[in-house]
């Protein structure tokens, strides 16, 4: 394994924070997109070019052949991973006709370097011209039903509170495809009934959280106003007509920050971090970290530590800024109990972060990264 070691001494807080080092575990991944870790430990990382890798002792491996034709296109391509049940779901940018594209899930068997029995369980409607704002996260709750978050595809950020389409929404399914007969608007005419959430923006972040078991999001907003949420059955979340953004190069969105019968996101940033990616750290290995909240941030390239006590935030912590150098595009808890992070770059990186094992050092250069316009969403 090909691994640099760098110490950071973290500044005292209230609390004594722990010595950590950031260690690169493999490099040379093309815009990877999301981390999976496979039963035996290794990891499996997607490239938004439509690539999935597995990396072992940090040796990153060929491609993994059965993939589906993906649209590579702006926002688009392989997008998240997740494995449940013994199948690995993915997201991605499907192609449609005359240049139209959507978010689609599929599931597959993953068997000795191919994808077998692959089939698709979600397709958004409708495909939409458009390179941008895909979503998309996956993220099983406790009772094994399957959420997917999904973006408006920019041009249509209207459709959001329209419930007869599945742009600026999340779904829920069961791991099969099939509408769970509770979710909140099955039944209804005229509405979707996959759909447990509307009013959303681009959501490039979804967690469970473990000692609720409620769905944490978080979602870009335009110019300023990221939003943090708890997730709840058939509530609107407000886009486009209240947000705590405004336009690209300024001008009022909407009605404001806040209307009766849309939710309240439970934390925002402005400016805008562009967060992507996100994790409950529930591990040993971080005691003064031990129910923490971490969200990647693409336009500045740090990972931000948000303390919790219960369904509040109490505090910010924004870490590893100079020494990532990338845009933080992926944020887990391995099983060891440590984090890893991707970086979305041409030359993308798996990092890790773990006890410092050494009593002193100092930082090694890492590459400049090409930070993103606020809220962009990629």
């Amino acid at each position: 394994m090909k691994a640099l070691a760098l110490l950071l001494l973290l500044p005292a807080l209230a609390l004594a924070q722990p010595k950590v080092e950031l260690e690169v575990l493999a490099s040379g991944l093309e815009h990877p997109w999301a981390l999976a870790f496979l039963p035996d430990g290794r990891q499996l990382v997607s490239e938004r070019p439509g690539r999935l890798r597995i990396i072992d002792k940090g040796k990153v491996g060929p491609p993994i052949q059965g993939l589906p034709k993906v649209a590579a296109v702006g926002q688009g391509g392989l997008l998240d991973i997740a494995l449940h049940g013994g199948w690995l779901y993915f997201s991605y940018a499907e192609p449609g006709p005359r240049g139209a594209n959507g978010t689609a899930v599929a599931r597959a068997h993953l068997r000795g370097g191919r994808l077998t029995d692959r089939e698709v369980i979600f397709r958004q409607i409708p495909k939409v011209r458009s390179s941008a704002h895909f979503g998309s996260r996956l993220a099983f709750a406790p009772d094994g039903r399957l959420f997917i978050t999904l973006g408006e595809r920019y041009s249509r950020r209207n459709e959001a509170q329209n419930l007869a389409n599945s742009l600026g929404k999340v779904v829920r399914l069961e791991p099969d495809g099939s509408v769970p007969a509770d979710n909140p608007f099955a039944g209804h005419k005229g509405v979707r009934p996959e759909i447990w959430s509307f009013g959303h923006r681009n959501v490039q972040g979804a967690a469970i959280n473990p000692w609720t078991g409620q769905l944490w999001t978080h979602e870009h907003g335009p110019q300023g106003g990221d939003e943090l949420n708890i997730d709840l059955p058939g509530r609107n979340y407000g886009w486009p007509i209240i947000t705590y953004g405004e336009e690209y190069g300024g001008g009022k969105i909407g009605e404001g920050s806040v209307k009766a019968g849309m939710e309240q996101p439970i934390y925002h940033w402005t400016p805008s971090i562009a967060p992507s990616g996100m994790a409950f750290y529930t591990g040993d290995a971080f005691p003064a970290w031990k129910g923490s909240l971490f969200i990647g941030s693409l336009k500045f390239g740090y990972l931000v530590r948000l303390a919790l006590e219960g369904d509040q935030v109490l505090a910010e912590e924004r870490l590893f800024g100079k020494e990532i150098g990338q845009r933080v595009r992926d944020v887990r808890q391995g099983p060891d109990g440590l984090l890893y992070l991707l970086t979305d770059e041409d030359d993308g990186r798996l990092l890790r972060l773990r006890p410092a094992t050494t009593a002193g050092g100092r930082p090694s250069p890492a590459p400049a990264g090409s930070g993103d316009r606020a809220g962009s969403g990629r």
